[in-house]
Formats: structure tokens, C-alpha cells, sequence
């Protein structure tokens, strides 16, 4: 900008606007400093756990983008009960989510399929663990992040691939007052012989050096004992179905933080990492009654040819995803130097899954030859009885 004397406007939800005059002079960076005042004449003092403090600077980012975009900060984040980053977003309006077994894992966003969305750390693109262009969300732990932004309509300077939308996940960054947060919810599901889960969250950030230096660190883990009882189809009078019984052992942690140093008002430079690993364990029992006989297309008592099958199933699949960037931002007179250095990584490997299938292979096998009867007194359930 060229030197002379400016008007400063400061608009924020809640508040007074406020103008002041600036005077530039060549080659040199002003400060200016602005004080806003509480727009209503009384002011009401509400406790939300932080929380409203977290929905007004959504608010304010959502009105002040150049697109239609949805902002989640970390205190809203953090008032509800999200073990990952996919949960979190699920909340949000126009998002919905591809589930497996009961947990988000995909972000679809106004209905388009998962692939079509587009996901980076701090604006940069992130590796899938696995083979598909979409990135499975349920990794990264919740408390991770400081916020998570929504654009829900394409720019120039965006990705191709997120036509669909995109989802952008920004680090914690030390503040100019010390922070220090500790966190622990649990539950208990009775099923499968009960269930438990927990989880832990922890960040400690500061400022040294009369706040040039900053450096924040954060860590969560969770552990998660979900349990299914189902039956599966095919329906009864089709011949066949499954009953179902999933145990899991599913356990997630991760780490992340920053380290920035403020060279002025106008120059700084970062550091930022974070690292997600999930064990995706669990067993599967699968009881498979079948009937061989048909007449028709209706189930006839008397049939002898029936059998059963059994399979137990032991899953131990273990992703990992991590993102490194190394930048600055500096002001150099009329130009704006930004820069930065990435790397991330996303893996998926198996540990040691196995699978039994018992079934009968003799004529004469007690699995052989079996006489079903259906049962359709609860015709929302029918059942096979032996």
C-alpha cells in the first residue's frame, strides 16, 4: 500500500464496529490495536463451559469467508462427546457420513459421494491410508485439532479433486496466555457380556520470550468396546440368514503441536505435526442356518435336509496417518511471502487376521439333515427353531 492516511474498520458478532485512522508512512509496518465494546447496553453473563466463545468466532469466520463454508472450533469440538474427527463433523449442517459398524468414517458433504471431497492438514493435502482418494476421518482423534473447516463451494485457488467439497483440519497453535487442559469421559454398554469405553485428552502450550516463542502439545487416546448382536439376511423364508455376534477392541491415540517464533508483527515462522494410530480389532461369530428344501417359494415343515454352518472370524487391521509442515508468513513491503515445506504419510496393514469355518461335510454329520420350524409369532423377527 502506498503511504497516506486509512480508515480501519473491526467488525466482530456481538460487538460495536469500530473505525479508526491509520497513517502509513513509506517502508514502514503500523500496529494498531482495537478495543471492541459489547454492542447491547446490559450484558448478560451466561457459563457454557467455553463453548459460546467457540460458536461466535464460527460464526464470525463463516460471515467473513469469500465461500459458504461451516466452521467447528475446538470448544464446541470439545463440549460434545466426539472420539475422532469424523463424529465432529457429522454434526454439522449439510454433512453426512458413510458409518462402519456405527462409527463415521466418510464425509459426504450436500449428499455427493465421499470421494469427491477433498481433505488437508493446514491447507495442505493429506495421504489416504488406503486405496481410494477419500480419507477415512474416524483416525484422527477429535481433540487433535483446533478446528475444522467446511467449504461447501469450489474456488480457483482450492484442490481439483475436492469438486464434492472440502474439509480442511487446522493444528493447535500456542496462545498469549498459557493453556493447560485435562480430559476424561468413560461409558458402559451392556452387551456382549458389558463393554466399556474411555477417553483421555491432554494440551499444555505456551509462550517464552516475551511471546515470540511459542510451543503447544497435545495427545489423546481412546479405547472403545463396541458390541453388535444382529441377525443378517437373507429372511427366513428365503432359506437362510446369519446370527451375528461382532466384539471389538478398538483403540485410538494420537499426538500433535506446534512450535512457531514471531520474528515481528509482520514475519513468523512454524512447525506443526500430527500423528494418528487406530487399531481397528475385532471377532466375528456367524451361525448360518440353512434350508435346502423349497416348495414353492414358502418354507414347508418337513423338510430334513437343513443344516447349519458356523464361522468365527479375527480382524486386526492398524492404520496410521502423520502430516509435517514447515512454513512462514512474511510481509516484505507491498509483497506477501508465504511459504512452506510438507510431508505426510498414511499407511494400512493387516496384524495377523485369521479365519475357521466349520461345516458339515459327511452325510451322516449332526450338521446334516436337519428339520427346521419357523416361528413368525413376533413377524418382525421370524425365527428358525431345530
Amino acid at each position: 500500500m502506498s503511504a497516506g492516511e486509512y480508515s480501519v474498520s473491526v467488525k466482530y458478532s456481538g460487538f460495536e464496529a469500530l473505525t479508526s485512522k491509520v497513517r502509513l508512512a513509506a517502508g514502514q509496518a503500523v500496529r494498531l490495536d482495537s478495543k471492541l465494546k459489547v454492542s447491547a447496553t446490559s450484558e448478560n453473563v451466561d457459563v457454557y463451559a467455553g463453548r459460546a466463545g467457540g460458536e461466535v468466532e464460527a460464526i464470525n469466520r463463516t460471515f467473513t469467508a469469500d465461500n459458504i463454508i461451516n466452521v467447528l472450533p475446538a470448544d464446541v469440538i470439545a463440549s460434545l462427546p466426539n472420539a475422532h474427527v469424523a463424529d465432529a463433523i457429522g454434526r454439522l449442517p449439510s454433512v453426512t457420513l458413510e458409518r462402519d459398524e456405527g462409527e463415521g468414517k466418510y464425509v459426504k458433504v450436500r449428499g455427493t459421494e465421499p470421494r469427491l471431497t477433498h481433505t488437508s492438514l493446514d491447507g495442505v493435502t493429506m495421504a489416504s491410508p488406503e486405496t481410494v482418494r477419500q480419507l477415512k476421518l474416524d483416525l484422527i482423534p477429535a481433540d487433535l485439532v483446533e478446528s475444522v473447516q467446511i467449504n461447501k463451494t469450489l474456488q480457483a485457488n482450492m484442490e481439483g479433486d475436492g469438486i464434492g467439497g472440502s474439509v480442511d483440519l487446522r493444528t493447535k497453535s500456542a496462545e498469549n496466555r498459557p493453556t493447560m487442559s485435562l480430559e476424561s469421559t468413560g461409558g458402559y454398554t451392556p452387551i456382549i457380556g458389558g463393554r466399556p469405553a474411555y477417553q483421555f485428552d491432554g494440551t499444555v502450550g505456551r509462550r517464552f520470550m516475551d511471546n515470540k516463542l511459542g510451543a503447544l502439545l497435545g495427545a489423546s487416546y481412546d479405547w472403545n468396546g463396541r458390541g453388535i448382536n444382529d441377525v443378517e439376511p437373507a429372511p427366513a423364508l428365503q432359506g437362510t440368514y446369519d446370527l451375528r455376534d461382532y466384539r471389538y477392541f478398538r483403540d485410538r491415540y494420537g499426538f500433535g503441536g506446534t512450535l512457531d517464533y514471531r520474528i515481528s508483527d509482520t514475519s513468523n515462522v512454524y512447525l506443526k505435526g500430527l500423528y494418528a494410530h487406530f487399531n481397528n480389532f475385532g471377532d466375528d461369530w456367524i451361525y448360518t442356518p440353512t434350508i435346502n428344501t423349497f416348495v414353492g417359494t414358502i418354507f414347508t415343515e418337513g423338510d430334513v435336509d437343513g443344516n447349519v454352518t458356523f464361522s468365527a472370524l479375527r480382524r486386526r487391521p492398524v492404520q496410521d496417518i502423520g502430516g509435517l509442515q514447515l512454513g512462514g508468513h512474511h510481509v516484505l513491503g507491498r509483497l506477501v511471502f508465504a511459504w512452506d515445506v510438507d510431508s505426510s504419510i498414511g499407511r494400512t496393514r493387516d496384524d495377523a487376521y485369521s479365519t475357521a469355518r466349520f461345516a458339515p461335510i459327511s452325510g451322516s454329520n449332526p450338521l446334516n439333515n436337519v428339520q427346521y420350524s419357523l416361528d413368525v409369532s413376533n413377524p418382525l423377527e421370524p425365527q428358525l427353531k431345530v
